[in-house]
């Protein structure tokens, strides 16, 4: 048997692998976009499939696919149809979407490779010849009826995108969160020396200081919510430009109910046809939030990357795990391995800022966006890679750090802001004189303090308690 089928659409004959599902539109995108072996992610091949479930229940609902336009069907094929939808949406035929992601802007070309798969996959599953040349489900007049690919295929991102998030990202971070806060609590009366501008400063807690990084991740919690709020709106129902040509009335608000019902999400249908299909600013918004939590995940990975310094020459207040041998030329060496992971992961997520921001800045023209694949791969390789990170930070760092107790109090005593406190009792002026004393002498602030006799021991004592310099005074 030959490798390859021979398939037509409008504009030929094609010559299409044997056994695949995908037809001829599908095949002359495959030769057309040799560009760079990225597919379009598998999270968005999922909505793809769920988006053309919830347009045929609308358009079965609605009375449109067994009605009496041209070739309609039966109640049997449309449970078929939806059924191939269904398979698509569960990942059952992720190998049936080869078309690079560099493609037609629109994404017209993955919309009717996804029409294409379940058309035949349909017919098949009803025991017909799916590579027959009449298709009795078809993947334009039945499958994309009431669509097209300019709203049907951002709607499909906004789809993918909200619920990475909710089901992917939002987790990790809320374990991520929890890990830290328990850190915080249980490294509470540790105390340690405050650092500003990489300089010394007051002390503070150990646990403060993570409880800090904790609320940080907390509030990237919040920002994640805002960026599922931002793709909410969904473009289905305007067809081609936004005017809704082809499509029932009623098409677009049924379709989002239906997505609304199976993802858990409150989808609603765009309040403006034409802003949804021309723009992608909600994408871009939606981005920004990633970003931000992107920006938060570098500066938590990065703090800690530093706070575990050394072990003899840095500052190695907490201890982090150690994952694997750091050189292949110094033994013993080991590395902050999983910190570095999470900020490369940050950085590849504020690179794609850059391109889902320049893409829905320039690529949405009058009634259409031309950029919308690399938008909707930009995004969603950013929820999978921060949720990723986070998972593996948990497992392999945040949860195995240990406090180095001795090594935080060691250089309270030590720190020239000491002197910060008695601020209220000798003034500005005379502290600073001490400080750098102390600094030119490599003596202590108490010492000086004792030497010179500039308190009284017990109202020195009080005034240099680390501890109580950790709280606000009265």
């Amino acid at each position: 048997m030959s490798d390859f089928r021979t398939e037509r659409d409008s504009m030929g004959e094609v010559q299409v692998p044997a056994h695949a599902y995908y037809g001829a539109q599908t095949q002359r995108a495959v030769e057309n976009f040799p560009v760079s072996g990225w597919n379009l992610p598998a999270s968005l091949i999922h909505a793809m499939g769920l988006v053309k479930y919830a347009c045929g229940v609308a358009n079965r609902d609605l009375g449109k696919l067994t009605g009496s336009g041209k070739n309609p069907l039966n109640d049997q094929q449309v449970e078929a149809m939806l059924q191939a939808c269904r398979e698509v949406a569960e990942g059952k035929h992720d190998g049936q979407f080869p078309v690079d992601v560099f493609q037609t802007g629109s994404g017209t070309s993955s919309n009717m490779n996804m029409n294409e798969v379940i058309a035949n996959r349909a017919i098949e599953l009803l025991g017909g010849d799916r590579f027959a040349a009449d298709k009795p489900i078809h993947p334009n007049d039945h499958v994309n009826m009431g669509q097209s690919t300019n709203d049907t295929f951002p709607t499909s991102i906004h789809v993918a995108a909200a619920v990475e998030i909710k089901n992917d990202l939002i987790p990790a971070l809320q374990r991520f969160a929890a890990v830290l806060a328990q850190k915080a609590k249980e490294w509470d009366r540790v105390i340690k020396i405050g650092r500003t501008h990489l300089m010394d400063a007051t002390p503070l807690r150990l646990g403060q200081e993570i409880g800090g990084l904790a609320r940080q991740l907390e509030l990237s919690i919040t920002r994640a919510q805002a960026a599922i709020e931002a793709v909410l709106e969904l473009p289905v129902g305007g067809t081609a430009v936004g005017s809704g040509i082809n499509t029932h009335p009623e098409f677009g608000k049924r379709v989002s109910a239906v997505l609304a019902e199976e993802t858990g999400l409150a989808f609603l249908e765009a309040v403006n046809h034409f802003e949804a299909n021309a723009q992608r600013d909600g994408l871009v918004s939606c981005h920004g939030h990633l970003r931000t939590i992107a920006n938060t995940l570098f500066n938590v990975s990065n703090n800690i990357r530093w706070l575990g310094s050394g072990p003899r020459c840095g500052f190695f207040e907490v201890i982090l795990p150690s994952r694997q041998p750091g050189s292949s030329i110094m033994p013993g060496k080991v590395n902050p391995v999983m910190c570095e992971s999470m900020m490369q992961v940050a950085a590849r997520v504020m690179g794609n800022d850059q391109t889902v921001t320049l893409s829905g800045a320039a690529g949405g023209q009058f009634q259409l966006n031309i950029m919308m694949p690399i938008m909707g791969h930009a995004t969603l390789e950013s929820v999978r890679l921060m949720a990723a990170v986070c998972r593996a930070f948990i497992d392999f760092c945040a949860e195995g750090l240990e406090a180095n107790v001795e090594g935080c109090e060691a250089s309270v005593e030590k720190s020239l802001s000491m002197v910060t406190s008695l601020n209220p009792l000798i003034g500005y002026e005379k502290a600073a004189r001490l400080a750098k004393e102390a600094f030119a002498t490599g003596r202590t602030i108490r010492e000086l303090c004792r030497e010179q006799g500039i308190l009284p021991e017990a109202t020195l004592t009080e005034a240099l308690d680390p501890m109580s310099m950790t709280e606000p005074q009265g």
